[in-house]
């Protein structure tokens, strides 16, 4: 029998425990959102929350409603203190190796955090650990499992949500305000019949795929 999905509920028991082993506080939650897209950049956040004053309802993002994530945004604005980290598209392509690029961009809003913060420890969501100058823990599930890494998920996901929805109105036929950048179907139909722009990965499969046809096209 396939095993059951596991309910998570985030809390903050694995800061508190991170907290407790080593005796250091703020602790910082870090994610990113944007492996998958075929366009747009790939954006992490770190974040570091009060579990006494954090908005009520902090989940992994995905399991959320669009409204509900910017009325949990809206609040995190309020009372987390938080950095980002942003790997444009230009040099996702020149780095051509996503995990990389993911490591790169939690470092990068680590480091954005500590221009406001002084986190001392950080829990990150996978099963990987960028480069920090701080003890830390990966947490696979972390944005379902940890208040810290379900804010950062939040943050990261409406920043880029917002980005791409301004870039849907220079670039309409893509769909970007709706798909975020990934495959889906109006997407793949405009990449055929409309090509590549200066916001596809074209490190990517489907995007190269596209750009080869384009320029035969012309071409011809």
């Amino acid at each position: 029998m396939p095993k059951a999905k596991q309910d998570y509920r985030p809390d903050f028991t694995h800061e508190q425990a991170l907290i407790d082993r080593h005796g250091i506080l703020p602790m910082a939650g870090i994610d990113e959102v944007g492996r998958g897209p075929l366009a747009g950049p790939l954006i992490a956040a770190a974040a570091i929350i009060d579990p006494t004053t954090c908005p009520d309802g902090l989940h992994d993002s995905k399991k959320l409603t669009p409204k509900r994530r910017e009325t949990l945004f809206t609040a995190l604005m309020e009372t987390a203190q938080f950095g980002l980290g942003v790997i444009e598209v230009a040099e996702l392509d020149r780095i051509n190796n996503i995990h990389k690029a993911s490591l790169l961009a939690m470092r990068r809003a680590f480091d954005a955090l500590c221009e406001t913060a002084s986190p001392k420890g950080a829990l990150v969501d996978g099963r990987f650990i960028p480069d920090l100058p701080c003890p830390a823990e990966a947490l696979v599930k972390g944005d379902a499992r940890s208040l810290s890494i379900a804010a950062a998920s939040i943050i990261a996901k409406v920043t880029r949500d917002r980005i791409m929805t301004d870039l849907a109105e220079e670039f309409p036929h893509y769909g970007w305000h709706t798909n975020a950048g990934y495959g889906s179907k109006q997407h793949m139909e405009a990449l055929k019949t409309h090509g590549v722009t200066p916001h596809h990965r074209l490190s990517f499969a489907p995007v190269a795929a596209a750009a080869t046809i384009s320029s035969s096209s012309e071409s011809n």
